[in-house]
Formats: structure tokens, sequence, C-alpha cells
């Protein structure tokens, strides 16, 4: 998948690390950056734990970078403009708010152990605390 700043990140390039995924509707949205911003600050404690971290949305690299410029993320962030990965991980759903039915992703959060099984999940992630109880996860792989 493209990401943020240029280049490619494949999961099979991956195999042998402890990877933390996180699936979000959207750049620049308030709960969004909160998530996002709390990977960046807590990204060398889960590099010291031996896990990868990344973010996942549909928006597109360009908006990556002026997301990651506008506050200073060093979390990379992957474009699934296609929502191919999306769809594979199951948080590509229907959505109905004030009575709108729409298709978004679900804000979710997959760890994938070192043997490329899925570890752990968490699905309709609260943002409050959340990157810490990942932190935890990770930490008893």
């Amino acid at each position: 998948m493209p990401r943020d700043g240029g280049g490619e990140v494949s999961l099979s390039d991956l195999k042998g690390q402890v990877v933390v995924l996180f699936f979000y509707p959207r750049d620049d949205t308030p709960g969004c950056t909160k998530e996002s911003i709390g990977f960046s600050e807590h990204l060398q404690a889960f590099a010291d734990a031996g896990a990868t971290v990344y973010g996942i949305s549909r928006d597109t690299v360009a908006k990556h970078d002026k997301f990651v410029a506008k506050h200073g993320l060093t979390v990379p962030l992957l474009s699934d403009a296609e929502s191919t990965m999306c769809e594979d991980y199951g948080v590509w759903v229907e959505k109905n708010m004030y009575g709108r039915k729409s298709m978004g992703i679900e804000r979710s959060t997959f760890v994938i152990d070192r043997d490329g099984k899925i570890a752990r999940i968490w699905r309709k992630v609260k943002v409050p605390g959340h990157v810490e109880e990942v932190l935890d996860a990770v930490k008893e792989l």
C-alpha cells in the first residue's frame, strides 16, 4: 500500500515483526487526529516493545502528507483508496448517523503477531485510553 511521504508498505515484508494496524475514518477529523497523535506520541514505546505501527484510511497519500505536516505526526499512514484492505479486515461497514446510512470505516485496531496471525482486535474504538491499551497488549506478545 502507498504511504505518506512516498514509498510502499507490504505486510508480507513485515513477517517476523509485531504489527499494529489502526483503521480510522478520515484525516483531520477530531477523533482521527487525536488517535493519530496518540500513536505518534507512543511510537518509540511501540518500537521498544518490538512493534511497528501503521494508520490506514481511504484518504489519498497527498491528504496524508498534509495531515502529517499539519499535526507533526510520526506514525506512518497508509492509503487504501480502493478500500481493498478495509474490506479484507471487515472495517468497511454501513454506518448510520442521524438516520442517514452510508459506507465508511469503522474505527478498529488489529495486532498481528510475529507469525502473521491476528493476535488482538478492537472494534468500534473509543479514542481515550486506546493507544495505551494497544501498547499493553503488544508488550504481552
